[in-house]
């Protein structure tokens, strides 16, 4: 069975927190569109206003859609949220295979439940080994490193990209591994496909010049 996310391939997350003077879909929508003349194979978007219009660059789009409440589980918690985003045009449904609290269904139900009753491949975010492959066995699609050093369990977070852990992910597992989380560099996609990644996603270092600002004022500005 062919899968909706091409192997090989750079996919660009266009995404704007509220606070971002690009938050919105037209932003968003222009992004992608970029995103696919520059050659990315894929969007990675967050909310059905984003996902409508980033659905106008004609690549697949993995969806998300982060409810922000009382729990530390904010990315794609419930089904209601993820039908939400698989009705706007997502292709695929990345959600939070972490085992921390959530306001909605066990991970393990969840991912059935895209799967059976939304007919949509299922992207598992994770930030532990054991966390990818209990994603695995639970029928995600695809397992990325998204959250690796951003659980309380992979503090400190690192500057660099969690090369380790998607080598031994990449390794162990049979179905596509992702690498994303802190991809800031053409040298950190390529180090990503040599330690056996599916593909690569970048975002903030592609899609939010605000933070790519802040970051040549940081480290480049004197004074």
């Amino acid at each position: 069975m062919s899968l909706a996310l091409p192997a090989g391939r750079l996919i660009v997350s266009c995404q704007a927190r509220r606070d971002n003077p690009l938050h919105g879909p037209v932003h968003m929508g222009a992004m992608a569109l970029a995103a696919r003349d520059g050659g990315a194979a894929a969007i990675r978007a967050n909310g059905p206003e984003d996902i409508r219009a980033v659905k106008a660059a004609g690549l697949p789009v993995i969806g998300i859609n982060k409810v922000f409440g009382d729990y530390p589980v904010y990315i794609t918690p419930n089904f209601a949220a993820a039908r939400a985003i698989v009705e706007a045009g997502a292709d695929v449904v990345a959600m939070d295979c972490t085992p921390r609290p959530r306001d909605g269904e066990a991970p393990q139900v969840l991912i059935g439940r895209i799967r059976e009753e939304l007919g949509a491949e299922v992207f598992a975010d994770v930030s532990t080994f054991e966390e990818g492959i209990a994603a695995a066995d639970w029928g995600a699609t695809y397992v990325a490193t998204t959250l690796s050093g951003y659980t309380d369990d992979t503090q400190p977070r690192p500057n660099e990209p969690d090369l380790a852990l998607l080598e031994k992910l990449a390794t162990r597992l049979s179905i596509p591994v992702v690498a994303e989380g802190r991809f800031n560099t053409p040298e950190h996609v390529r180090r990503g496909f040599e330690a056996g990644a599916y593909a690569v996603v970048v975002g903030t270092m592609i899609t939010n010049p605000r933070e790519i600002t802040r970051r040549f004022v940081t480290e480049g500005v004197p004074g």
